[in-house]
């Protein structure tokens, strides 16, 4: 029997691509209620209409909020009779957030503050918050709230675990692909159009994990976390340049523009950190980074010799797998948007 069975989900964001994919794979299973909150209501009722056409027998376990993370009073009324939230409400777009920092702020760190408050007061058991990869070693302002949300997670998951009540974790993921907003539907779009595609720096090199990986990664936090564990799935890479071959040999080869590195991108991504690779502990496809639980009183710790604070490398875009071209192809074949954009 499944923890789910029975239980209430929220979802916060729960209309974008990870919402979706989640509905996907818990639709159909015993699972009592599932509660997606966001504040578009367009897109709440895309999403009521696909699934009373799509799934007219399960439909109803679907409920609908209206509702804004950064608004507590709404987050309460969202939350009674929660028995699990996932946290993806976010702003993630990092150009945007250069341009606008005090909107992340507000939305990716005090709206997760008012989430886990409010989770935290009406007795849920369970959370899990969806981080990135931009917030290890963070230089753009998404990356830098992501790793403040982080903080926020831990300094939660502490009072919490005080109380002896909620249990909550962070999961953290690199590029998600085919997510709302990402490059490859903008390839793809531009392929069509007849038009190159646009690449930023072809020797660029970014993680690639697909919305599933993304879910299986939310689930096994879910299963194994102790309160404030960060989870990290172990996931392949590939250069932006090696991408831009594998979408055009799928799609046609309509050719491809150089136009420089956008504000607040990184040459590589960091997964997990050095500081944090020397707490972590593998488990197979993924990594756990204990949280650091030790309180303010530092004066009653004292080590005598070499203390180290951090291992010899990160875990990075760079230096995991990296994928060919035809390998490239391959994951990209996983994903539901390249296969059902092939079949168009």
């Amino acid at each position: 029997m499944s923890e789910f069975d029975g239980a209430t989900l929220l979802i916060t964001g729960g209309t974008g691509s990870f919402g979706n994919t989640v509905l996907k794979h818990f639709l159909t299973t015993d699972i009592g209620e599932i509660r997606i909150f966001s504040r578009d209501e367009k897109k709440q009722d895309d999403m009521r209409h696909e699934l009373q056409a799509k799934h007219p027998d399960c439909a109803g376990k679907v409920k609908f909020y209206i509702g804004d993370v950064r608004d507590p009073r709404s987050v309460r009324d969202a939350m009674t009779g929660v028995d699990y939230i996932f946290h993806a409400a976010a702003l993630k777009q990092v150009p945007s957030c250069e341009f606008f920092p005090m909107e992340a702020v507000r939305t990716n760190i005090m709206g997760t503050d008012n989430v886990l408050h409010a989770a935290i007061e009406a007795g849920v058991k369970r959370v899990v918050c969806l981080s990135t990869d931009k917030a290890a070693y963070p230089i753009n302002a998404m990356g830098t709230s992501k790793a403040m949300m982080e903080h926020v997670v831990r300094a939660n998951a502490r009072v919490a675990a005080e109380r002896g009540g909620t249990v909550i974790c962070c999961t953290r993921y690199g590029n998600v692909m085919c997510s709302r907003g990402s490059v490859i539907p903008l390839f793809v779009d531009q392929i069509r159009a007849g038009e190159p595609i646009t690449i930023t720096n072809p020797d660029m090199t970014r993680f690639l994990m697909n919305l599933d990986e993304a879910v299986e990664l939310v689930r096994f936090a879910f299963s194994h976390a102790e309160p404030g564990d960060l989870f990290i799935q172990k996931a392949d890479a590939s250069t932006i340049g090696v991408l831009a071959q594998a979408v055009q040999k799928l799609f046609g080869d309509t050719g491809t523009r150089i136009i420089g590195t956008r504000h607040g991108e990184k040459l590589y991504e960091t997964l997990m950190t050095k500081e944090e690779r020397l707490r972590s502990e593998d488990m197979g496809d993924y990594y756990r980074v204990s949280a650091d639980n030790r309180d303010l009183n530092y004066d009653k710790y004292f080590i005598n010799g070499q203390v180290l604070t951090q291992s010899e490398e990160a875990y990075t875009s760079h230096n995991t797998k990296l994928l060919d071209v035809d390998g490239t192809v391959e994951k990209l074949m996983t994903t539901d948007y390249v296969k059902e954009a092939l079949e168009q």
